[in-house]
């Protein structure tokens, strides 16, 4: 190991886990680091830097899909010689939730059809410009219309366009809640909600089950301010809300005066759709839906429902302090789409594409090993009790799948030994089918050790 090699954060601005891999970059071209010198474990790396677990993990994962790094099982990760960069594909990239890439390219045509169609029309310059923090009211009108096909109804002047869901996530945080305040939320939730609640010191409150006796025990002994749910498809557990479950817990939040974050991130994608939870408790709840989620990461455009005009103005000030507005062609393009008919295609597809992989996943990993949604595009894989996830997803990465390992994702202390393996990030099913065959070999050996 390059014993002396630790990252200095502050060399480079922006994102840490990009400083880290910009750092493991730099000391690769300056020779401080040279081929096969192995880095430090990532735990061992996060307490030396007093950073989250998860952001070491990331940054090293950026390392390695830049061909800086790779992994050998136990021993951990090592510098690759620079020849190896350009010796064959890039690794399986499942560490990323993000959409599935289908095939023929008719989002990229769409994309540019409308984008063009946009740019041509009357008065196209004032796409150019500022537009209100939360929104232009055509397209707060398009959430409004999303909304209501979902079961929630609302007025536009309720919604407000976000640069995608970690930014409406991070406003209603700043908006809503403060230091100290109790949210309750599963025993793994999304990595970025676990990241933001922590630095804006909220007190997270994990439930044993995610339904109403679970929240009815804790608002009991403890003063909650807010519930945090995915009720579609949890990231990473999989799990969905039926109507009867979503309605107990939106009781259970009217009784004791509970808000209600819904991060209904892939709500759009199942072919009948269940009712938000928020729809039982309107005056409560806080909606958030993203296209970013479903059609591409790199349309950053959600769009969210407060319970009231006076709390979508506090949220749009918070955008406007983190990013002035969503980007506005962006919104255009999904509004456009919702008006064309494009946006139901595309998303059809995404579903259909989703649907072919979790097919995939089916045929290649033992039945019962993992939990999925029929229409998603990440597995939730439990080990045996004992295992070292961190090592398991360290080999996996190693051989060209990244999963993440579930103590990312954990509110609390305790949490079951699992990975989370993301299916979108392969182009095409055969490389996918690829990188499942290996999953499959390794969690093969992970539970046989």
């Amino acid at each position: 190991m390059a014993e002396a090699w630790i990252p200095d954060l502050n060399e480079t601005p922006g994102a840490k886990y990009l400083a880290i891999a910009d750092s493991i970059a730099a000391a690769v071209e300056n020779g401080r680091l040279r081929a096969g010198d192995r880095l430090p474990p990532q735990r061992d790396l996060a307490a030396r830097l007093g950073i989250d677990l998860t952001t070491v993990t990331k940054g090293y994962d950026q390392a390695r899909q830049r061909g800086l790094i790779g992994a050998r099982g136990r021993a951990g990760s090592f510098i690759l010689p620079q020849d190896a960069i350009a010796a064959g594909p890039p690794p399986l990239d499942t560490g990323m939730n993000m959409p599935p890439e289908v095939a023929g390219g008719s989002l990229l045509a769409a994309w540019e059809r409308t984008a063009s169609a946009l740019l041509r029309a009357p008065g196209a310059g004032g796409r150019l410009h500022y537009t209100p923090a939360g929104g232009r009211a055509t397209d707060r009108a398009a959430g409004a219309a999303i909304f209501a096909r979902l079961g929630l109804a609302c007025s536009a002047d309720e919604v407000i366009v976000t640069a995608g869901a970690q930014n409406a996530l991070h406003a209603i945080v700043a908006a809503t809640l403060q230091p100290g305040d109790v949210v309750a939320c599963g025993t793994h939730i999304y990595s970025v909600f676990l990241q933001l609640a922590r630095k804006a010191g909220l007190r997270l409150a994990p439930l044993a089950a995610m339904d109403a006796d679970a929240l009815e025990a804790l608002c009991r002994t403890t003063k909650v301010a807010a519930l945090y749910v995915v009720p579609t498809n949890d990231n990473p557990t999989t799990r969905t809300l039926d109507a009867g479950e979503r309605r107990a817990l939106a009781e259970v939040a009217r009784r004791h005066g509970v808000r209600i974050i819904e991060d209904d991130a892939y709500g759009q994608l199942p072919e009948r759709a269940i009712a938000p939870l928020t729809s039982f408790a309107p005056e409560l709840g806080t909606y958030v839906a993203s296209c970013s989620k479903i059609l591409s990461p790199a349309l950053r455009v959600a769009h969210v429902r407060a319970p009231s005009v006076r709390e979508a103005l506090a949220l749009a000030a918070e955008v406007h302090k983190s990013c002035v507005m969503a980007p506005p062609l962006d919104a255009a393009l999904v509004t456009r789409w919702l008006e064309d008919g494009s946006y139901d295609r595309l998303v059809a597809e995404t579903r259909a594409e989703a649907a072919a992989r979790q097919g995939l996943a089916a045929e290649i990993l033992p039945a019962g090993s993992y939990a999925a949604h029929a229409s998603g595009y990440h597995l939730w894989v439990p080990l045996p009790a004992g295992a070292d996830q961190g090592r398991i997803a360290e080999a996996l990465r190693g051989a060209g799948v990244t999963a993440i390992a579930a103590d990312a994702f954990a509110a609390g202390e305790g949490g079951e030994a699992a990975l989370r393996v993301s299916l979108g990030g392969a182009v095409t099913r055969a490389v996918l089918a690829r990188g499942l065959t290996v999953l499959e070999m390794e969690l093969g050996a992970g539970k046989a050790a």
